[in-house]
């Protein structure tokens, strides 16, 4: 069974209209303000995974800052998953600096979501206040042992579009301070898990954290599978595709071309995602 643990759609209102958003908006401006940039509706993600083989996927939207756009996008999620229940999993989405989004995560937990994400800093990382913000959303996930998915991306490196300014000592901050929640660090987690090889600290504070392959074609060589497996194994990694950034079969060609065996192809692809969905 293949489960994609990182998808975004959007309702089709904000897909045909994208530049109504973009003045009160600067972060979806960020990422969605170029006419390459994709967005997908309910179908079009069915459609692809129809095509590349998917069984299941996780969605969630976007972490808007106007309250009623966060709800209404949430309310997207549960449709999408009330619809296609046996190929959906929904997460609900905030922007943690509104004081409503621990409210509006147990308003979509209660009506049947599976887990909070993509929660993201785009502006400026996870300083201290950024930090401090998560900690109602936290508690609610660890009280329901339900998943948290965070952005998290490499410090160096080229820069794109959503890249934020985060270092590796506030993802290993913020891991550390939350290490009680099952945590899904987006985008191989920056690359912490690297420094799991570290005698000190760092492996027993990654105890309960999972890293997806989101953007990996764009972001690293494909030989990232192989010296993950050998870092932190094949259990803590997560399939994701970002879609429809990538589309997954890239992800299937460079796992088979890099030579990862099929039983860890599988637990990537499946097996370590039906273990964090089912709780």
């Amino acid at each position: 069974m293949i489960i994609d643990f990182h998808t975004h759609i959007f309702p089709p209102e904000i897909k045909n209209h994208r530049d109504a958003r973009f003045s009160s908006e600067p972060d979806f401006k960020l990422l969605y303000g170029f006419p390459k940039a994709k967005i997908a509706t309910t179908e079009d993600l069915i459609t692809a995974m129809d095509e590349n083989g998917v069984h299941q996927s996780v969605v969630f939207g976007f972490p808007w800052k106007n309250s009623e756009t966060v709800k209404a996008h949430n309310d997207y999620i549960l449709g999408a998953v009330a619809e296609y229940p046996e190929r959906l999993k929904g997460f609900c989405c905030v922007d943690p600096m509104n004081d409503r989004s621990a409210a509006e995560v147990i308003r979509c937990l209660n009506a049947g979501l599976s887990g909070v994400g993509e929660i993201a800093y785009y502006g400026n990382g996870f300083d201290q206040s950024a930090q401090d913000q998560l900690a109602p959303i936290m508690d609610i996930c660890r009280e329901r042992n339900l998943p948290i998915l965070i952005h998290t991306n490499e410090p160096i490196g080229h820069d794109y579009h959503g890249k934020s300014p985060m270092t590796l000592a506030q993802i290993l901050s913020v891991v550390k301070r939350y290490r009680s929640n099952t945590l899904v660090l987006a985008h191989w987690g920056g690359g912490i898990f690297f420094f799991n090889l570290l005698k000190k600290q760092v492996k027993e504070t990654l105890t309960n954290v999972f890293v997806d392959t989101a953007a990996s074609p764009f972001l690293y060589d494909p030989l990232i599978y192989q010296i993950a497996l050998q870092i932190i194994g094949a259990d803590k990694i997560l399939f994701g595709s970002d879609y429809p950034l990538i589309k997954p079969e890239r992800y299937f060609k460079e796992m088979k071309a890099c030579g990862i065996s099929r039983d860890d192809q599988e637990k990537i692809c499946g097996r370590n995602a039906v273990k964090i969905l089912n709780g």
